[in-house]
């Protein structure tokens, strides 16, 4: 009997330290939501409850003020810790925003190398440049007579318009220093054409005669070359060439039929350069600065800047190539006269023609040359004619062309030799010879912009800022 009384007083500290406790809990909350009364809208801290223990939700609550766009990453997952457990047998649902956390993936750009995105940026780029160049060509192909017309009469333009201006400077009013040098101009071109023409048709039975003597004695000397070449094989060549010209009489008819609207075309292309070169010698400097008007004011600037450059380029290119072409027609045809070769002054006319396609002219019209003197004269004339050709040519390429043309217009032979395939493969003859002054043409131009850009930067730069991209750092 002596224990109970010790127990009921035990039991009796322990509940009136638990209801101290109580107490203090109560004033801690009291205060807490005191506190959060005092604050100003939007600072208080959201009061969290715990929700029942046996709903399986060891997490705290969303407050009321948690909506949708609460963190999914922060969410418990199903089944893990916070997550909603179904082992109790009665199912509670989530709390409102709840969304089971998704595991973050690898970005895919990331998954691919550096170097193969780097080649997908620029292989996409030259897919679009490729695609605009091919529209550009078949343009120009449609309308190729139209074009080369322009070109050519852009070209006699930068050739006449030196003496344009040097009749303006002596005091002779436009209009008519316009149609003295276009009408002396074309004149003269006429009667040159008018020249080779009736050269070969005067000259044309006295050809044929000496052709036939050539091929003899070509014979001969096949015959009685080292070569070991029998008659039966020579005979056996020229029935092959007589049956290929009679198998193919319909192709050699119906080229003849084409050789007909070739030579409408040329007309036609024709009259349509001489309207443009009239036009352009005319109002040129009008017709620049309303093609200039076309550009964006941003790069106006730096086009203005470009075009009389490009001009210079181009006038000296035609002014250079016709005194080179001048050259060696008349040193070729004086070889020619004094060889005895038959239709020298034409041929010299042809040699000045070709030598507006650069290398590939030269070659040809060379060649031709050779072929007139070895089938009308002997093998010897046509080496001695071949010396001629070669020896004027390397003047040309090593002396004429550095010294007359100069630095400002010179391309890489490499560059020549494309530029002219591709000039001939787009538009025949006449791209060929438009082909080597359109390049040269731009590359003055990308080199002045190019200048021109980098002289700008280096204006807006601030004095002591880094220098512009490409340039040294020092």
């Amino acid at each position: 009997m002596s224990r109970l009384p010790r127990w009921v007083g035990g039991a009796g500290a322990g509940l009136t330290r638990l209801a101290r406790r109580l107490e203090e809990r109560s004033a801690e909350a009291a205060d807490a939501a005191g506190d959060g009364a005092s604050e100003p809208d939007g600072a208080a801290e959201p009061v969290r409850t715990s929700l029942p223990n046996r709903s399986g939700w060891s997490g705290a609550a969303p407050s009321a003020d948690a909506g949708p766009a609460a963190d999914p990453a922060s969410a418990p997952a199903p089944g893990a810790g916070g997550g909603p457990s179904s082992a109790a047998g009665d199912h509670v649902p989530p709390p409102p925003g709840y969304a089971p956390a998704v595991p973050a993936r690898p970005d895919p750009v990331a998954a691919v190398p550096w170097g193969v995105r780097v080649a997908a940026e620029v292989a996409w780029r030259l897919l679009i440049l490729a695609g605009t160049l091919w529209v550009l060509m078949r343009v120009i192909s449609a309308v190729r007579l139209v074009v080369l017309s322009f070109v050519v009469g852009l070209l006699i333009t930068a050739l006449l318009q030196p003496t344009v201006a040097w009749l303006k400077r002596r005091g002779v009013p436009r209009g008519l220093a316009t149609v003295m040098t276009f009408i002396s101009g074309f004149v003269i071109m006429g009667l040159v054409g008018w020249f080779v023409v009736w050269q070969v048709t005067d000259n044309l039975d006295d050809l044929s005669g000496q052709v036939q003597q050539g091929i003899k004695d070509l014979k001969h000397w096949l015959l009685t070359s080292p070569f070991h070449v029998t008659e039966k094989q020579i005979n056996n060549i020229a029935d092959n060439l007589s049956t290929a010209i009679g198998a193919n009489t319909k192709d050699i008819t119906s080229a003849g039929i084409e050789g007909v609207q070739v030579i409408l075309e040329v007309l036609t292309g024709i009259l349509l350069a001489m309207f443009s070169t009239l036009f352009l010698l005319y109002d040129g400097p009008r017709i620049w600065e309303w093609l200039l008007k076309l550009f964006p004011a941003a790069a106006r600037e730096g086009v203005a800047g470009a075009g009389p450059r490009a001009w210079a380029t181009l006038t000296a290119y035609v002014r250079g190539t016709v005194i080179v072409a001048l050259i060696d027609a008349i040193f070729i045809g004086i070889g020619l006269f004094f060889l005895k070769v038959p239709l020298a002054v034409p041929l010299a006319v042809f040699i000045f023609l070709f030598a507006f396609v650069p290398l590939v002219g030269a070659v040809v019209s060379g060649a031709l040359a050779v072929v007139v003197a070895l089938v009308t004269k002997d093998v010897f004339t046509a080496l001695m004619v071949l010396i001629v050709v070669l020896a004027v040519q390397q003047i040309e390429g090593h002396v004429l062309q550095p010294f007359i043309l100069g630095r400002a217009v010179r391309v890489h032979p490499l560059a020549v030799v494309l530029s002219v395939v591709a000039g001939s493969l787009i538009a025949g003859i006449g791209g060929a010879v438009v082909a080597v002054p359109l390049v040269a043409v731009t590359n003055t131009v990308v080199g002045y912009l190019r200048a021109f850009t980098r002289d700008k930067a280096l204006a807006a730069a601030p004095p002591d800022g880094p220098p512009p991209p490409g340039e040294p750092t020092g």
